[in-house]
């Protein structure tokens, strides 16, 4: 019997590929829920160990042994620990003795604002609301008829009896009890410390092993790539959570010594309290100022104390966050805001208020895993702060959609840190590479065509006034890449000055001919190619693909052209027509040299023997912009020169034809 083969429908297939990984990671939330009390203190000490490695490293390069170093740190660690954990019960013992002073004065205060003006507003209105609501409950009620009194019995009367009392006498509790109640609180706290600092212990003696176990499962065949990730990761995290356990316990620090000057009760305990709750994303800078506030209200009868609280957070805290953060680590803590908050509230409802106080720190673990391990890039894209699109795919996405105001937002925002010419290099034209490629599959429709060249023809338009240089002249360019590459936007090419001693000829309007190859996206490239020349001083003027045709050609007036330039951005095939049109525009101007541009996106389509017609082949932008001034101030026609001359053998090779992409 011959069995048919099963036919699987194409919707079903994603929802199979989907479903594996949906049950692996419902199966790891759970384990992590379920499993909270092993894996809090595995997750707390994994922290630890990026803020005390370094110091382990320091300790080992001054010839101390791992396993002493890592004692050493350890018990540093656990003796802070101790210490910090003594101090808040001291103080909170210390606070606990006056609650009923504080309570007496808080009463005084709610009193005194009850017979203020405010006071009595609120109670007017208060006592208006009751009228309305009650008002039918303050109507008169008939009384109940009263209830007959049962006649006398005849007979004497009879004694009357007392109910006997019976105490209930509780044996004193043995003392294997009573230390029970007493420690009972604090088992559970110190189990979870003491499971902390062993695995601490562990995981920095056996660092070197856990990271080669990580690399192999990780992927072991690029080790060099594998390895290098790794310790960029660790460095980063290790960077980045020293700096914020400096910074918030400094915080705390100046927290602490500003109320002891205002005069607030236990500064120390709320010094601690405000340190610790830098920790929490978003409530953390409201829940470290209401305990002193309250404190602060609760002290003195007056309010000069509360509102000098109240200004002392409210100068720290946007000193701290918005400018003393980002020296210190960036801009930000690498996370998206919609990312922290979700991880907030995810990690709080698995692990509760430790998932609060871990939850920025672990995203950040898991974010920077994504940016390393192929696997878990999805993390990244889902919490990290960078933009899901490159600016070629935004860039292509908004001329697709028509939107010219937000195509030039887009260039503003990366003109900030590159210049003109690197813009339209490394994001317009590939974005346009892109369309071409669309184009050639046909996926591209008549209206999305015509809406991709106004936006184009409007972008250029507005980008005519803008300078083509660097963006800061007195930055380095080593500081330049940095700002370029933080953008992921583009690389800044190398701006040359405008020559001071162009010849006349090339300044001329039509010195240099412009001429669009047929599609529907190079008249674009021919537009930006003229403006960067016209930024160096020569004199371009673009002639679109429809008066090269044979009947229109004879109109075409050369005189006074240097150069003519044919551009094209094709995809799919070798664009044959470019030598035709070559071979037509040599007919009409044989004396001009002609330089032929094909910027394609993919170069693996090129046949090795395919050349073009041209004196000068362009594979870019930049290769066409330095090939006409270096033909420029080759020119035999231009004035004497001081400065030494080019090698005539690079000028001969220069106006060679070579194969497509072979720049000057």
């Amino acid at each position: 019997m011959r069995l048919r083969p099963t036919r699987v429908d194409a919707a079903e297939r994603p929802r199979a590929a989907l479903a594996p990984p949906l049950i692996v990671w419902a199966i790891i939330v759970a384990g992590l829920y379920f499993g909270r009390e092993i894996f809090i203190p595995i997750a707390i000490a994994l922290l630890l160990s990026f803020v005390l490695g370094p110091l382990v490293n320091v300790l080992r390069r001054w010839r101390l042994p791992r396993l002493v170093a890592v004692g050493l740190t350890v018990l540093m660690t656990l003796g802070i620990v101790g210490a910090l954990a003594t101090l808040i019960g001291v103080q909170v013992a210390d606070l606990a003795g006056d609650v009923p002073r504080y309570r007496a004065t808080i009463e005084r205060k709610i009193e005194s604002l009850r017979h203020s003006p405010a006071g009595r507003i609120t109670d007017y209105v208060a006592n208006i609301g009751r009228v309305i609501h009650g008002g039918a409950s303050t109507e008169a009620k008939p009384e109940p008829p009263p209830k007959p009194k049962p006649p006398a019995e005849a007979g004497p009367p009879q004694p009357e009896r007392k109910p006997m009392l019976v105490e209930m006498a509780a044996s004193p509790p043995s003392p294997l009890e009573t230390a029970s109640t007493l420690l009972s609180p604090v088992m559970q706290p110190l189990a979870t410390t003491g499971i902390v600092f062993v695995v601490l212990l562990f995981v920095l003696m056996q660092r070197e092993d856990l990271r080669d176990r990580l690399i192999r499962l990780a992927g072991s065949r690029d080790l060099h790539r594998t390895t290098v990730a790794m310790d960029d990761a660790a460095g980063r995290l290790s960077r980045y959570f020293v700096a914020q356990l400096a910074l918030n316990s400094a915080f705390g620090l100046v927290v602490g010594i500003g109320l002891y000057l205002i005069g607030v009760p236990n500064p120390v305990l709320c010094g601690i309290v405000s340190a610790l709750m830098r920790f929490v994303p978003y409530l953390g800078a409201f829940i470290s100022a209401l305990l002193p506030m309250v404190l602060a209200a609760a002290f003195e009868p007056g309010w000069n104390m509360t509102i000098a609280t109240a200004i002392l957070f409210l100068i720290l805290e946007p000193l701290t966050g918005q400018v003393i953060e980002p020296m210190l680590y960036g801009q930000s803590t690498g996370l998206s805001p919609t990312a922290v908050l979700v991880s907030a509230l995810f990690w709080t409802w698995l692990w509760g208020p430790v998932g609060l106080l871990l939850s920025t720190p672990l995203t950040v673990c898991l974010v920077v895993l994504g940016r390393h391990a192929e696997h878990l890039e999805f993390l990244d894209v889902l919490f990290g702060d960078r933009p899901a699109l490159t600016p070629v795919q935004n860039f292509y996405q908004r001329i697709l959609a028509g939107d010219s105001e937000e195509v030039l937002g887009h260039a503003e925002l990366i003109l900030q840190h590159c210049s003109l010419s690197s813009y339209y290099e490394d994001v317009v034209l590939k974005a346009l590479e892109l369309a071409a490629r669309d184009a050639a599959r046909g996926v591209l429709t008549p209206a999305q065509k015509s809406a991709m060249r106004g936006t184009l023809s409007e972008l250029i338009e507005d980008l005519a006034d803008r300078a083509d240089g660097p963006v800061d002249g007195a930055r380095k360019d080593k500081e330049a890449t940095d700002a370029c590459e933080a953008q992921g936007a583009c690389s800044p090419l190398p701006v040359h000055p405008i020559p001071s001693d162009l010849p006349e000829t090339w300044t001329r309007d039509g010195a240099v001919l412009c001429i669009s190859g047929r599609g529907f996206l190079d008249a674009a490239a021919v537009a930006i190619l003229a403006q960067i020349l016209a930024k160096r001083g020569i004199g371009a003027r673009t002639i679109p693909f429809a008066e090269t045709a044979s009947v229109h050609l004879a109109k075409l007036e050369p005189k006074g052209a240097r150069l003519a330039c044919v551009v094209s951005i094709a995809h799919g095939g070798e664009p044959q027509h470019l030598n035709r049109l070559i071979a037509r525009l040599r007919q009409r101007m044989p004396a001009v040299p002609m330089l032929a541009g094909l910027w394609l996106a993919d170069e693996g389509q090129r046949r090795p023997g395919f050349t073009l017609d041209a004196d000068i082949v362009s594979g870019s932008l930049h290769e066409a912009v330095e090939a006409v001034l270096a033909a420029a101030e080759a020119d035999p026609a231009g004035p004497a020169r001081q400065d030494p001359q080019p090698d005539p053998a690079a000028a001969v090779a220069v106006v060679t034809p070579g194969p497509v992409g072979q720049g000057a």
